[in-house]
């Protein structure tokens, strides 16, 4: 059996999808720049995609800036808007790469930046992020819902902080978008970014809501597109299945939302009967994605546990998805106080409409299986070499 649970990396386009994107590649493929009457159709086809994308989330169209990707999206929103005096940014341990990298570097450019520590189930500190932010804040960037262990944040609150400091607020809600109801206006948002490939549409495109308001410094310079803020030619094709895509999800979503959790629940379950193991991030329903499992499975290697669950056809991941091939252990669980050999020895599962319960059943005897088999290999593993693992542990301290 052929198995995909990696969803929160990229998920399959839908055949709807690939319908609408089909003719921007073949027949009405002008430059929506041109001022011939294919240029003026192309152009047509991003307005639409732009006024649908925005009913998504209750912005205008004008709001939404197209980008390359929601890692482009999530560099314009922070270098972009901390241009204008202020040398401060917040932001979360746990955020994305595209996010968290980025800060980093604003250290270089003279800014002060403060990641906020989260709690055992991945919630940020409200009141310390509170006492954070001040008159020298130019940027907070909190990421609505967590990449590895789905942990969904109270934007809302955190928005109304940060409204009532004039402080200006961003979101990455790549992996939220289409699984939790998203309006800019009632979270307090004045920077949001989107994701294609994760809602069953197109790689290679992204897109950053911007609130009327906010001005931001222009990165990717040419052109006059995307209000002057994004030069380069549009990737029409794209941006008319991004349109679909959310589209369709946002539409689906109750019902969507309703099977994955059920199929999530059933998953968890299955594999948290394994010895030794443990699910990261919250129990609750409402406080976590309805598609993502972060299991911990302990004196095992996850990578070693991804590779055989690969030869029985289960796609999963370890660490996060978009630095899976790094040795180093996932930072969202270290944050979260997992030791170093506990944080390598973690999946993800992430799953998606297209799951069945016959599958999640094959996963979990799956799973099973090969833990006992690395378990019978393991150094670490109960009863072998008393106290090794312990002295490991302490060793990563």
């Amino acid at each position: 059996m052929k198995v995909y649970m990696d969803n929160s990396a990229t998920t399959r386009m839908l055949s709807e999808v690939v319908e609408a994107m089909q003719p921007h590649f073949t027949e009405k493929y002008g430059n929506p720049s041109s001022l011939h009457y294919m240029g003026i159709e192309a152009e047509r086809a991003v307005d639409e995609s732009r006024a649908k994308l925005a009913e998504c989330i209750n912005a205008e169209p004008y709001e939404i800036i197209f980008t390359g990707s929601a890692t482009e999206a999530n560099n314009l929103a922070i270098v972009g808007a901390c241009h204008a005096g202020r040398k401060k940014i917040i932001t979360s341990e746990i955020e994305h790469s595209s996010v968290g990298k980025v800060i980093r570097n604003m250290e270089r450019r003279g800014f002060e930046t403060v990641f906020i520590g989260v709690d055992e189930e991945g919630f940020v500190d409200l009141k310390e992020l509170e006492k954070k932010v001040d008159g020298n804040t130019a940027l907070v960037s909190i990421i609505h819902a967590n990449h590895e262990i789905g942990t969904i944040q109270n934007l809302e609150a955190i928005g109304k902080m940060c409204k009532e400091k004039e402080v200006l607020f961003h979101s990455d809600a790549s992996q939220s978008f289409t699984k939790v109801p998203i309006d800019v206006k009632k979270f307090g948002v004045d920077l949001l970014t989107l994701n294609s490939h994760k809602i069953h549409g197109p790689k290679g495109v992204g897109a950053l809501y911007v609130r009327k308001e906010v001005k931001l410094e222009k990165q990717v310079h040419g052109g006059m597109q995307e209000r002057n803020w994004r030069a380069g030619t549009e990737n029409v094709a794209g941006m008319v299945g991004f349109a679909k895509a959310a589209e369709i999800g946002v539409r689906e979503m109750k019902r969507n939302v309703a099977k994955m959790q059920k199929l999530r629940n059933a998953l968890v379950e299955g594999l948290l009967r394994i010895e030794n193991a443990q699910l990261n991030g919250p129990e609750s329903d409402d406080k976590r994605l309805c598609n993502i499992a972060n299991i911990t499975f302990n004196y095992v290697e996850g990578e070693a546990l991804l590779m055989r669950l690969s030869e029985q056809g289960i796609c999963v991941s370890t660490g996060s998805a978009c630095s899976s091939k790094s040795l180093q252990p996932s930072h969202v669980l270290k944050a979260l106080g997992l030791k170093h050999e506990q944080a390598h020895g973690s999946l993800r599962f992430s799953l998606s409409k297209f799951n069945s319960s016959e599958e999640v059943n094959y996963v979990i005897k799956m799973v099973e299986k090969e833990v006992a088999e690395l378990r019978k290999l393991s150094a670490y593993a109960p009863g072998k070499k008393a106290g090794y693992y312990e002295e490991r542990e302490q060793a990563f301290e």
